[in-house]
């Protein structure tokens, strides 16, 4: 399964010089990343059982603002559904300027591939804005009652924060979500997750590290039957090429 999901981002990565050609040139503007993960955290939770992640994605945008792309990566553990093992997610949306902010708005389909009656669909939205050299966003995604999940609904709540240091490289980062819902997307009920970490990026290559943890207790995830080592605290390594 890791096989096939590299060999789709080894794809993505040669198609880099027919996608730089054609910058600039066309309305419609393509971008992706190719990259491994120490392990896949889903909103503070490990769909990789902790183990290595192997993650690909493409976005096509074009200038009006409406945008299209699918995003995948591996999965084992809590977030395996069988069939092939992975998670393949395909978005579409719109983004639009107010001033130096961004609006945000779309629906995104999480699809596992080889399963039946898993996939299910959440529209979301965001704004982002810059706060001084700092970008701050906050965000809010609505998974409504459906089959896959336990026929209830799911709230996500967000908001992020990255500020450069200057013209390092680095980037440090911030991340506060909140999950409110019994479906099966917060098996332990509500919960928070966080995140603070580092980036560092050269050219097209980010490297991140970051510090990434819940308030799931051994209680909550003892009665939801799973392991608490997948939402208890981590350090989450990631190496990314972007195009």
């Amino acid at each position: 399964m890791i096989k096939h999901v590299a060999m789709a981002a080894a794809l993505l990565l040669a198609s880099v010089p027919a996608v730089a050609q054609e910058e600039g040139a066309e309305p419609i503007t393509i971008t992706g990343s190719a990259g491994l993960a120490s392990q896949y955290r889903f909103r503070g939770i490990s769909l990789s059982d902790e183990e290595l992640a192997v993650q690909a994605g493409i976005t096509a945008a074009h200038e009006s603002g409406f945008y299209v792309g699918t995003w995948g990566s591996s999965l084992a553990g809590f977030g395996s559904f069988g069939g092939a093992n992975v998670e393949l997610d395909v978005f579409g949306g719109y983004k639009l300027a107010v001033g130096d902010a961004t609006l945000d708005a779309g629906l995104l389909w999480y699809l596992y591939p080889g399963t039946d009656g898993t996939d299910y669909a959440e529209p979301y939205v965001s704004f982002t804005t810059p706060v001084g050299p700092a970008s701050a966003k906050v965000g809010v995604a609505y998974a409504p009652k459906q089959d896959a999940i336990g026929n209830k609904d799911n709230w996500y709540l967000y908001t992020d924060l990255a500020s450069p240091l200057g013209d390092s490289g680095l980037t440090v980062k911030g991340h506060l979500g909140y999950s409110s819902g019994r479906s099966t997307l917060t098996p332990a009920g509500d919960y928070l997750d966080w995140l603070v970490g580092l980036d560092y990026t050269w050219t097209s290559l980010t490297l991140g590290i970051a510090y990434v943890d819940t308030d799931i207790s051994s209680a909550k995830a003892a009665a939801a039957a799973f392991d608490r080592n997948i939402v208890d605290s981590a350090f989450v390594v990631t190496l990314t090429a972007a195009f």
